[in-house]
Formats: structure tokens, sequence, C-alpha cells
């Protein structure tokens, strides 16, 4: 599911498409001979339709009735024909939304899962289901527009605050057992959050340009002086965040200018072994019981997770140097130099088993557990290449302890951080 740097990243918007359109879109996704997704798409419609809990455990369910019977025959017609089945969908999609709507949270944390496992192949084939990238608040797409974002945020004021998710997330899944960083941060210190979705499964450096030209058009449009603009990323989305920078370096875009912060969670800087066995999937997936289908399809690689193997953020590298598990070909990318960054890393270790975490200034010393997907050196940035090392300062970088992938979205101490290294930048905007 590897494509070029010309890949569709434009899909309809999906804030309104109910179960009709998503039913139409996995069965443009059949039509590509992908067989295996028709059983997967019905466990996945069985589960919701059983209002299992969103987080939880999971298990297998199978539809019945009309809904079986619908499922039965795309696997039939889908031998035949598709364009036949796929007319047939788009008639009987008003019917269908009418009479099977689907849980917001849910469908869309579905959506974020199958995007990226075969996010690429979505966007190419022009599949409904692609998530196109958007900027949000509270679960509903802004026009950037200065009109509408007025309207939409009567309280914006001059300090933005864009929160990215990482690989098969979503916008929403920032609140996690009741805590959401972007929230807490408005309310301690003032920003005006807003969260990002895209399609994880396309490169990164895809999303890295989208990102960037969204923020050209956000900032010209901001309705408000911008005082700081922060970008917050939690793993695969501190990677776009980076290259989203390097590629309005390259375009000498206005809105790197405002830039006064990024700060990175469990983000693979310089890769995530685990990517190799499919880990990254089993684990994503397998948090809640509407992502749990896609967990059978954990070997599958879209150009995104092949992306993560070793934290390929620039189009030229992957373009040049196909992934492969042992090649590093990366052009070094260092930090933006008018930016204050800032990084976290998670270990499942124990304090005890290890220094002080600020000491940990050598990779040697550095804990030897992860956490659970990404290295905590290369959370650090840290590399065995003088011209690869991110070179975090020392009192920009932390690690926690007895802390796991996910819990750094809703630990308190980790918000205590993010929130000491942010107040110095109250009134003064960009750090010098």
């Amino acid at each position: 599911m590897t494509g070029s740097s010309k890949e569709k990243i434009k899909a309809p918007a999906t804030d309104n498409q109910g179960s009709g359109n998503d039913l139409r879109g996995a069965t443009q996704l059949t039509i590509a001979a992908v067989q295996g997704v028709v059983d997967l798409v019905e466990s996945l419609h069985g589960t919701i339709s059983s209002l299992s809990p969103i987080v939880g455990a999971s298990r297998a369910h199978q539809t019945r009735g009309i809904t079986g019977l619908v499922y039965r025959s795309i696997r039939g017609v889908t031998r035949i024909t598709g364009a036949t089945l796929d007319t047939a969908l788009a008639r009987l999609t008003p019917l269908l939304n009418a009479h099977a709507s689907m849980p917001t949270q849910p469908r869309e944390a579905s959506l974020a899962a199958l995007n990226g496992i075969f996010g690429d192949f979505l966007a190419r084939s022009g599949n409904p289901l692609a998530t196109e990238m958007q900027l949000r608040n509270q679960g509903r797409n802004i026009d950037l527009n200065r009109k509408a974002l007025t309207e939409a945020l009567p309280h914006a004021n001059g300090k933005l605050l864009i929160l990215i998710h990482g690989l098969c997330m979503n916008d929403q899944q920032w609140l996690r057992n009741g805590h959401d960083h972007g929230r807490e941060l408005a309310i301690r210190l003032g920003y005006t959050p807003l969260y990002l979705r895209y399609n994880s499964g396309l490169h990164i450096s895809t999303n890295g340009a989208a990102l960037s030209s969204l923020l050209e058009t956000l900032v010209e449009q901001w309705p408000v002086p911008i005082e700081e603009l922060v970008l917050l990323g939690h793993s695969m989305g501190g990677l776009v965040a980076r290259s989203a920078c390097q590629h309005a370096g390259s375009n000498q875009s206005r809105w790197l200018k405002h830039l006064s912060s990024m700060l990175f969670l469990g983000t693979p800087h310089h890769g995530a072994p685990l990517e190799r066995a499919g880990s990254w999937v089993d684990l994503l997936l397998g948090i809640s019981p509407y992502s749990a289908p896609f967990a059978r399809l954990g070997m599958a690689r879209s150009d995104g997770i092949r992306d993560l193997r070793h934290g390929i953020i620039v189009e030229t590298d992957w373009q040049t140097h196909p992934s492969s598990p042992r090649a590093d070909n990366r052009s070094p990318l260092p930090l933006p130099a008018h930016v204050a960054c800032y990084t976290i890393a998670a270990t499942r270790q124990h304090p005890t088993e290890t220094i002080d975490p600020q000491a940990c200034g050598e990779a040697s010393k550095l804990p030897v557990r992860g956490d659970g997907l990404v290295p905590v050196s290369s959370a650090l940035g840290k590399h065995r290449e003088t011209k690869q090392d991110l070179r975090f300062a020392t009192t920009r970088q932390k690690i926690f302890f007895d802390t796991n992938h996910f819990d750094l979205l809703n630990r308190q101490d980790v918000f205590e951080q993010l929130c000491l290294w942010l107040e110095p930048l109250q009134g003064r905007g960009r750090p010098a």
C-alpha cells in the first residue's frame, strides 16, 4: 500500500456522513480486491450495533437479519462487478443513514484505525472513508476563514495551541480517563486549543506539507493578533509537526515565524523497532472494541507505518531511499533554531532501576525499557551519530517512569511538566 508523492490528500469531509456512506466506502475497498475487509467491516458493524463500551474488552460480532444479508450480498456481488454494487449502495445511502445511525465517537475511532492501516490506499482511490485533514474544536470541523473562526471561537485569543494525534487515532482521543491536555492548558494557561485530525496512513511528509498549508491559512485568518503558536504532538503527531516545520522552512511560509514552542510526547524521532513486527498496529488497535477488528490486519503497512520504522519525515528520504528494516538513510534534520523544543519520553521501568532521569545525558545510561512502543532514546532524540542527534537541552527533556505510551495523554505529572515549560512564555510570546 505504498504510494507516490502525488497521493490525494483530500477526501469528502466525514462530519455528517452516516453508516450508508461508511458502507459504500467499505464496499469500494472490497472492489479493489481486499475481500477480507468485508469480514472485518461486518465484525466492526456488529460491534457498534451491540453498543459495546468504547474502551474495554472486545469480542467479534456477526451481523444478523437485513444487515447480515447486505454483507452476504456484498461477498457475492464483488465477485461479479464492483461498479454496479457501488452505484446501488449510492442509491441506498439515504435509507441506510435514516435507519442505522452510528455513535460518533466509536465511528470516528474506527475510521481513524482504518486510515492508519490503509489510509494511503483510501486516499489514492478516492474512497469516502479517507480522512481529510481538518482543524477541529469539540469534535467539529472549523472553517478557516475569519468570520467562521470568530463565530466558532468567540473567546479566541492570541495564544494558539495545536494538538496533533498519533497513528490510528483521532482528535477526540486526546480525552483519556477524563483528562485532555488541550482543555486543561486552556484553563490553566489561557490557550485556545485546536485539534488536528488527519489520515495517519499517509506519508508523514505528506501530512507535514498539508499541515503547513493549513497553518498558513490559519495564521492569515486568525481573528486576533497571534502572540504564541504552540504545537503539541503525541507519537507520530510530533513527527508530523517537525515535517511541517521542514516544509515551511523550504517554502518560506509565514506561519513558522509565529511558532514559539513545540512539545513532543512519546515521539519516535529516530523510529520505533516495533514497527517491523506489526506491534504498533496490534497495540494501538487493541485498546477499543471498535478498533479491535482491525488488529487482524497487524501485518499491513501503510506509508505512514513504514515511515515510523526510522522516523522518516522528509519526502526525498522515502523517495530516494525506500524504508528497509536495517538501513537508516535519513537526511539530518535539526530542530528549528528559533523554536523552544521540549520532549517527553516514557518508560515502563521503575525509577529505582536506573539513575535520576535528569542525569540521563548519555544514551548508555538511559532506561532499557521504553513505553511499549517507542524507545526512550528515540523519544529524547538521542542518536549514536552526532549529525542525527537532535540535542534537546537537558532542561527541555523529561523521562516519566512506570508509564506507557498512552499514559502520556492523561497523567497529571505529565500535564504539570507541560505547564512548567510553557508558563515562562506567558506574557512574552516567542522565546529567545
